[in-house]
């Protein structure tokens, strides 16, 4: 028996459907991992737009910094858009 594919709301969406993501970095460039003590509103965020992408960096960015991000760069997809944008005044 052959089910159709599950409806948005089941299951995790693709990149496609959430293109836009920040790839966060240390002081060197090198791309951080959160580690587990991180909250889960700052891991692997993926977005439907750029302007959502940035609202969210806007709203996160000391939190992200106290987790040891120095800088962010935003990707569509797997196309640099800009950054790395620092995260210190």
């Amino acid at each position: 028996m052959n089910l159709p594919e599950q409806p948005a709301t089941f299951r995790a969406p693709t990149a496609a459907e959430r293109p836009w993501w920040w790839r966060l970095e240390d002081a060197s460039g090198a791309e951080v991992t959160l580690g587990p003590d991180a909250p889960s509103d700052l891991v692997d965020q993926r977005f439907t737009s750029q302007a959502d992408a940035e609202s969210w960096v806007g709203e996160t960015w000391a939190e992200l910094a106290e987790h040891g991000v120095d800088a962010v760069t935003l990707f569509e997809l797997e196309r640099r858009v800009y950054g790395p944008m620092s995260l210190h005044a």
